[in-house]
């Protein structure tokens, strides 16, 4: 069965509606592209994790930890002077550490396909930077381990990008290795001849809408498609509460920026919203 997300809600004006779903990320890689849907209920962890995205800390990070059957890990390292022989590891801007929100609101283990803030052995609430996804269902240990590891998102496209990391052997195309020199042990890379250029580098980005005013009172809707699935533009007036949805343009996403307009005389009193097919 088709299940549609919303991926974020746009409002014209100052009134809020409950939204269904939480924020689209999308995490780009040479392996395909994942997308994310963080949890609402996870607000301090969410934030932090989207604060790093939106002010561009995540820039040319990589997965630098990858244990089959366990987990992926990213966030901890970047590369500066990435494809030249200058090129070198660094630790990304690491803001302060935050509080683990693993009992806050509804309870999210530690399953299959989830991303969750890792931290330190020095206590719950050292979290900051680095996260994973769980490659597999690890809630007896970390739900339990160290106050509980805070789950803030789950995929909901590109589980099969997983699966290739549980089994780099089948990975078409690319050779997975794990020693790449200190201070990694488990470091996934793409050819047995490792160099920078051949670490799984990642591309971070927020999936959200923008509305403007065009000429004549048009309204201009513009988002980030998802590639491969429906995009569904539809808005609501404000006198519906709670909303009611109209579908306004259809489209299939390729993964660049679309932008759709609204010409109606009434669009000042409208809210738009872009839903996707998964």
């Amino acid at each position: 069965m088709t299940m549609s997300r919303l991926f974020w809600l746009c409002l014209l004006l100052l009134l809020s509606f409950s939204a269904s779903a939480g924020p689209l990320v999308q995490f780009r890689t040479v392996l395909g592209d994942i997308d994310v849907e963080l949890e609402d209920d996870k607000p301090v962890t969410t934030q932090n994790f989207l604060g790093y995205v939106q002010r561009g800390d995540y820039q040319n990070t990589f997965f630098h930890r990858l244990v089959p059957g366990f987990i992926v890990q990213g966030g901890g390292y970047l590369v500066l002077f990435r494809g030249t022989p200058f090129a070198s590891f660094v630790r990304p801007p690491e803001y302060p550490s935050i509080t683990n929100e693993f009992n806050v609101g509804r309870k999210l283990s530690n399953n299959f396909g989830t991303l969750a803030m890792a931290k330190t052995e020095a206590g719950p609430d050292t979290a900051a930077a680095e996260w994973f996804f769980n490659l597999a269902n690890n809630s007896t240990n970390l739900d339990n381990q160290n106050g509980g590891f805070t789950v803030f998102g789950h995929i909901v496209r590109g589980t099969n990008i997983l699966q290739r990391f549980n089994n780099p052997a089948a990975a078409t195309n690319h050779i997975f290795i794990y020693n790449f020199g200190e201070p990694f042990t488990s470091l996934p890379v793409l050819t047995t001849n490792a160099a920078y250029d051949d670490l799984i580098y990642m591309d971070i980005s927020l999936l959200n809408v923008q509305v403007k005013l065009g000429t004549n009172k048009v309204r201009q809707i513009s988002w980030k498609s998802v590639a491969g699935k429906t995009n569904f533009v539809e808005y609501t007036l404000f006198t519906n509460k709670p909303p009611t949805w109209f579908n306004l343009a259809t489209t299939n996403g390729n993964g660049t920026n679309y932008m759709v307009t609204d010409s109606s005389t009434n669009n000042s009193r409208r809210f738009y919203r872009v839903r996707v097919a998964y």
